[in-house]
């Protein structure tokens, strides 16, 4: 590991203006970081990219190009490249007068440089440096031949391989270049390059290249990730492939008998593999040792965390693809290079793709916008100084930024039960909507009240003996049996729809729950919240280990491979996902459906573990020593955390049985790991990674049921490393108070109402939901499991209305009688008061046809704007839970005054869908 080449598009003047030379501050740090590599034996390569805009024939611009060289070769720089990747291969005007081709002026002028600089160690960048780019082909290019040909012999030639990244480079493939060029290439390997996706950092080892290869090479450089620290992985395998002269021939990709559950083949390691011969997972394991001594080196950092890469614009072409652009060159950081360099394995055969379909798949990969004005960094002058002159292209994207909150334990999620405490009323069924009603009476002999029909309801409903408090009544006075639980369907589905009864087997079911599981409910029952918060904080909090940073490769692992731990929880969620119908079944007394629920339950709760495992991850990153480790990493831990977060959000509700039995004819995503040939043309290497932007936070975000949700997983990176965190689970009928707080604080009209009337647009709003379909309600809490935001929701507002007027209004009537109603009360509480005893509810065709769910959301300011990320979060797991009942577009009803809740839904992807002026409201809608 001999060599260093600097070529970073942060210092302006290394491209974009390539013609202006170094300042006196600028010339000072250059020339101490050439000295300081000469101390440690390393060859300093300056690089210049003068192909932008250079006129070749002109010989101002070369002479401008030899002052700016000899300048830095007056530092002390004795090693030069000239790069000419990523431009237009036309010649101007002027330069077709004096050159024949392309190649012929890059020829010239880059010999002419060389011999001005008496012949130095010398690189080129050649504007075709991969098989993909070669017109027509490697061997027929007469760019490539001329170069070959005309190229000094003593200047060395760049080469990325097949690929801009490539997933392998053949023995086959460098002899055929080196043919052409007529010299043995220098691999310019982007394969842990990460400039073109800013959720992507590759922490797997080097792969995909024989070191058998290395005779037949000049040389390697690594392109390596753009966060420094990010890199030991990258660097350290690549010195060990280095000392080796072959590679194993197992196949490292599949999990060997060898192998520990890791992947990593178990000791002794030299009875396995010989020390000349490369196993990639030998090297990571090695890696990993090296880099953890980095986590406890104290190093400080401060400011926001920010991400140094520019986004890029995905452009699908027509396959075969061929980029128009070279992300990874035309975005390089800085780039550390070796003085050496797989027997690859054969590409796996790609399935067939017509175009429409890799569009798609290009639209479902999730982008992150950011603007083309910010400041243009100058890494020569500082880390943070910034040039404000508008003219100087910008190359460095600012990232938004927001907090992350890592989870110290998930508790198990608790059922959902309706919690009513007024009056009785009646229920009846909307036979107009054709919706079968079941109901559950809980009776002092606990006795099920079964298939009651339209005539037995009402006639119980005449005699008085049907009470709304009975039907509702809440698990916690009364414990309700495996054999008297049946469907209530007040707030009926699409579909079918569950009972919230039916929500108790969730955790009263002995067959379905482990004996941990149970242990871990009883602890949660009978500890308050600071003991357990103290027992987590006890269990968690230690130092980052190797099993942690094991885990932490696997999730960001190569751009053309999963990590072992990374595939496993994308199949662990797929199976939950795919067989969550099983729960529908919890009532039937058939054995194996039995032992298909247990089967569910245990492996949620292995999710729900691995999902913990990566929270505490995050909560050690944040926490180590070294401060600029913790600052390049930990946005993509938060990323990753958060992306579980909600998917184990959606499995404790998936837990609940809520939903029809062919939820799977809902869920199944359009475009996603588990699609055909999704997984197999990821990992062929026949794409550019960028086709599949996101890596594996992406993969998993594809598997939520939310299509065209694509808005609701961008989320602003936190401003610092954070311990904090937020969770969500299904609503409780013991959050109702805390769920009443967080609306009392988050609506501003609820400041101005008199003291006994202080329920009153709670009553209007929320409880509804919360007592109709509880099983529809989703809520978020902190560090401290207090409640800060809540989502809830109904499939058919038709039908919820109708159950409302039956089962809520008379209620209301009752709490709300209009001899309360004072002439000095606000305007807006008698019109509410007036709602409650003339209710009619109508909901527009034109809303209904396209938006027949409605909801309802709020999140405590304070936490928003820690993370702004919250609502989107929330949101996206109660979608997923209305499109899981069949319903695919949502509504809101808002008054036209409510400006801040309106804008606030705007932001969550809500558009304006009816307006109606006589009643002075506004519909919002949005589909998923």
């Amino acid at each position: 590991m001999d060599s260093y080449l600097y070529a970073p598009k942060d210092d302006y003047k290394h491209r974009a203006y390539w013609r202006e030379l170094y300042t006196v501050e600028e010339t000072e740090n250059l020339t101490s970081l050439i000295t300081a590599a000469k101390e440690q034996g390393i060859v300093f390569y300056y690089a210049l990219s003068p192909g932008q805009d250079m006129t070749y024939s002109s010989q101002k611009e070369l002479q401008i190009l030899k002052r700016k060289l000899e300048q830095v070769s007056q530092f002390g720089c004795e090693a030069f490249a000239l790069l000419f990747d990523d431009i237009e291969p036309e010649l101007s005007k002027l330069d077709k007068e004096m050159f024949q081709t392309f190649a012929n002026a890059q020829v010239s002028v880059t010999n002419e440089i060389f011999t001005t600089l008496n012949n130095p160690k010398f690189l080129f960048c050649p504007t075709q440096y991969c098989s993909s780019r070669a017109v027509p082909s490697v061997v027929e290019s007469e760019y490539l031949n001329t170069i070959g040909t005309k190229l000094h012999a003593d200047i060395d030639i760049m080469w990325t391989g097949d690929k801009v990244i490539s997933k392998t480079l053949t023995i086959e493939s460098i002899q055929e270049i080196s043919d052409v060029i007529r010299r043995p290439p220098v691999i310019w390997d982007n394969l842990h390059a990460n400039d073109y996706d800013q959720k992507r950092v590759f922490l797997g080892p080097y792969s995909g290249r024989s070191p058998e290869i290395i005779p037949l090479l000049k040389g390697v450089l690594t392109n390596p990730n753009c966060e420094f620290h990010a890199n030991t992985i990258a660097i350290c395998s690549l010195a060990a492939w280095s000392k080796c002269k072959s590679e194993t021939k197992i196949n490292t990709e599949v999990k060997l008998e060898t192998e520990t559950e890791d992947g990593l083949p178990q000791e002794p390691i030299p009875s396995i593999v010989s020390e000349n011969i490369y196993h990639p997972k030998i090297a990571l394991k090695n890696a990993i040792k090296e880099w953890l001594t980095e986590f406890c080196i104290p190093k400080e950092a401060f400011g926001p965390i920010s991400k140094p890469q520019p986004p890029v614009t995905m452009v699908m072409p027509i396959l075969p693809i061929i980029p128009s652009v070279n992300t990874c060159m035309s975005l390089t950081t800085t780039t550390t290079s070796c003085s050496f360099t797989g027997n690859p394995k054969p590409s796996p055969a790609v399935p067939e793709f017509n175009t429409s379909q890799l569009q798609a798949f290009a639209d479902v990969c999730s982008t992150v916008n950011s603007s083309s004005t910010n400041p243009v960094m100058n890494s020569l002058v500082s880390a943070t100084k910034i040039i404000l002159d508008d003219n100087i292209p910008n190359t460095i994207a600012s990232i938004a930024t927001s907090n992350i909150e890592i989870p110290k334990k998930i508790p198990i999620s608790t059922m959902a039960v309706p919690v009513m405490k007024i009056g009785s009323t009646q229920l009846i069924q909307d036979e107009s909507l054709d919706n079968n009603l079941d109901m559950t009476e809980n009776s002092k002999e606990n006795e099920p009240l079964m298939n009651v029909e339209d005539d037995e309801l009402r006639e119980l409903n005449d005699k008085g003996s049907l009470k709304f408090d009975d039907i509702v009544k809440t698990n916690n006075e009364h414990e309700i049996s495996d054999e008297n639980i049946e469907a209530m369907e007040c707030g009926s589905s699409i579909a079918s729809q569950t009972s919230p009864n039916n929500m108790v087997k969730t955790l009263s079911e002995d067959i379905i729950m482990s004996d941990n599981a149970k242990n871990e409910i009883v602890m949660q029952i009978e500890m308050s919240d600071e003991e357990v918060q103290e027992l987590n904080l006890e269990s968690d909090f230690k130092s980052v280990n190797e099993d942690d940073l094991l885990l932490f490769c696997d999730l960001f692992y190569l751009p053309f491979q999963h990590g072992n731990q990374a595939l496993k929880v994308l199949n662990d969620f797929f199976w939950l996902k795919n067989n969550a119908n099983v729960l529908v079944s919890r009532n039937k007394n058939d054995s194996s459906v039995k032992i298909e629920i247990q089967e569910w339950m245990q492996r949620s709760q292995k999710f729900d573990e691995y999902c913990h495992s990566v929270y505490i991850l995050g909560k050690k990153i944040s926490t180590c020593a070294n401060k600029e480790l913790c600052y390049d990493l930990f946005s993509y831990i938060w990323d990753i955390a958060t992306a579980l977060t909600v998917l184990n959000a959606f499995v404790k509700w998936l837990a609940l049985g809520c939903f029809p039995e062919n939820i799977n004819s809902y869920t199944q995503g359009s475009f996603t790991w588990f699609s055909k040939g999704w997984k197999e043309s990821f990992q062929s290497g026949d794409q550019e990674p960028w086709v599949f932007r996101g890596g594996l936070v992406s993969d998993l975000q594809r598997l939520m049921p939310v299509d065209g949700g694509n808005d609701l997983f961008v989320y602003k990176f936190p401003d610092s490393p954070t311990v904090e965190y937020y969770l969500m689970r299904p609503y409780n009928h013991m959050d109702e108070e805390e769920v009443y707080n967080v609306y009392q604080k988050t609506n501003q009209d609820t400041n101005i109402l008199p003291e006994n009337f202080k329920e009153l647009l709670f009553d209007l709003n929320i409880c509804p939901f919360l007592t109709l379909n509880p099983e529809l309600a989703i809520v978020m809490h902190n560090t401290c499991n207090i409640i800060i935001g809540y989502a809830c929701a109904v499939v058919d507002c038709k039908i919820f209305n109708r159950n409302k007027e039956i089962c809520w209004i008379p209620n209301m009537c009752e709490k709300y009688p209009l001899e309360k109603c004072e002439s000095s009360l606000p305007v807006f509480v008698k019109t509410t008061v007036n709602g409650f005893h003339n209710f009619k509810y109508e909901c527009p065709p034109c809303v209904y046809s396209t938006y027949p769910s409605i909801l309802s959301l709020g999140i405590l300011k304070d936490d928003l704007i820690m993370n702004s990320s919250l609502a989107k979060q929330i949101l996206t797991v109660l979608l997923a839970a209305l499109r899981s009942n069949g319903s695919f577009g949502v509504h809101i009803c808002l008054d036209d005054r409510q400006c801040g809740e309106m804008d606030f839904y705007l932001k969550l992807g809500f558009n304006e869908i009816f307006r109606d002026t006589e009643n002075s409201t506004i519909y919002l809608g949005r589909q998923y």
